[in-house]
């Protein structure tokens, strides 16, 4: 087994623009890669092609991968075949997209509600224009995630002020270090 894992970056609907965080991990994080599609495809997502996307991604790589995904990129990742889900190591699903609310999006629904089979972290808003607080929290009982609630932090994007985004980072290096996990837990955490 490799030192460390690969990051795999999943962005979400529309992709992640520059000063993005994950545009900025992408970067600065040594050996991460981040999903790429044609640009249709980010602005009309398709299950069968966001899912083969992520997939082919983490096929690719060497070794385990730890997933850092935003928005719909979370419940795409959600959506993998269980012998790519067994390449994960770890996930950081921020500010999951809810795909029954926005038409554009229901190709992704519905969301699976089993647990997934490796340590996740679920990062959720109070304020999440995209999925309610209480959404995100059924994602998290039904997948197994510890969850991180931030007080007002809209989409945890770069609209809300989440470009380097400290506190993710610190979340994700846990992820990418541990290789085991035990249980469920839960933080109320300001937004800075």
């Amino acid at each position: 087994m490799s030192s460390a894992p690969t990051l795999v970056i999943v962005p979400g609907w529309r992709n992640s623009g520059p000063g993005h965080w994950q545009s900025l991990w992408a970067q600065r994080v040594p050996g991460a890669v981040r999903v790429e599609m044609p640009e249709d495809d980010w602005q009309r997502p398709k299950r069968n092609v966001w899912v083969q996307a992520i997939a082919r991604t983490i096929r690719t790589q060497p070794g385990p991968v730890v997933v850092a995904a935003h928005s719909l990129g979370c419940i795409a990742t959600t959506h993998l075949p269980s012998d790519v889900a067994r390449r994960v190591q770890g996930a950081l699903l921020v500010a999951p997209a809810d795909p029954e609310r926005r038409g554009v999006l229901a190709d992704l629904a519905p969301v699976p509600y089993q647990p997934l089979p490796y340590r996740s972290v679920l990062v959720a808003s109070t304020t999440d224009p995209f999925c309610p607080v209480r959404t995100a929290g059924a994602y998290a009982r039904s997948w197994g995630s510890e969850v991180v609630r931030l007080q007002n932090a809209g989409h945890i994007n770069i609209e809300s002020g989440h470009g380097e985004w400290p506190l993710g980072l610190a979340l994700l290096q846990s992820l990418m270090a541990d290789h085991s996990w035990s249980g469920q837990s839960q933080y109320e955490l300001e937004s800075a």
